[in-house]
């Protein structure tokens, strides 16, 4: 096996998506706990090794994770790892698999490398191993929140005729775009960094589209982490969901 110091950037994440997947699979396996719970042990679980994995392989590097107690120390820093232990947390504790891990690694600010795993599909999809896109229905389908869908996200798909995809995880939307079960994520129902900086690179690395929903580019390590909306969508079809945005 690669020693983990070895690894790239890019593989370094996909190593420590994969490796938290299986840990927080391993825990709700045990059968002790559920639902609350079970998401908050594995929260913390996740995190402890997430954070204790880069503190040791990327000492220089900073760090932003939402379990963990934010710090300045990052914002002089020019790569910063934003990491979201479970994404998802209600479907893990749920026992579903529409919920992810996010490793991502800003540079400068931008979402330069990422890796989300889908522990519950045994899939990691990453910035450096893209994958061909499936071609796009006639009828457009957009991935929504199971239990609120954002009313701008409603009024495009009514304007667009697309199909409405209930899903749980930032992360598990954003790569159902990918994946083929989607072709847009469109959210306005507001997020932070965490949620949306890994999703980010690894759908930009697969060549789609990703913004906020005012079309500018999503800009990560900010003293503010509040990031609350993001488009996700094939390129083709962006101009068009961005102006049906503006009027929504």
């Amino acid at each position: 096996m690669t020693d983990p110091r070895d690894l790239t950037d890019a593989q370094l994440a996909a190593h420590l998506a994969y490796s938290a997947g299986r840990i927080l699979l391993e825990l709700r396996a045990t059968g002790t706990l559920e639902g609350r719970a079970l998401g908050d042990a594995g929260d913390r679980a996740a995190n402890e090794y997430l954070v204790a994995a880069l503190a040791e392989l990327r000492p220089d590097d900073g760090i932003l994770s939402e379990e963990s107690k934010d710090t300045i120390a990052r914002l002089s820093k020019d790569r910063v790892w934003i990491v979201d232990p479970v994404d998802g947390t209600r479907e893990y504790g749920e026992g579903r698999e529409d919920w992810a891990v996010h490793v991502g690694l800003a540079v400068e600010g931008a979402p330069a490398i990422g890796a989300v795993a889908l522990p519950g599909r045994d899939m990691v999809l990453r910035t450096d191993e893209p994958v061909s896109l499936p071609a796009a229905p006639q009828r457009l389908r957009m991935v929504v929140s199971r239990s609120r869908p954002a009313a701008e996200a409603l009024a495009v798909a009514e304007a667009l005729d697309a199909q409405l995809v209930p899903m749980g995880s930032a992360g598990a939307k954003a790569m159902a775009v990918i994946r083929g079960d989607a072709d847009i994520y469109l959210h306005t129902g507001g997020q932070y960094e965490w949620d949306n900086c890994a999703p980010a690179a690894v759908a930009l690395a697969h060549g789609l589209h990703a913004s906020r929903v005012d079309g500018s580019p999503l800009a990560y390590n900010r003293e503010d982490t509040w990031l609350p909306d993001l488009l996700v969508c094939r390129r083709e079809h962006a101009d068009r969901i961005l102006s049906l945005i503006a009027n929504a």
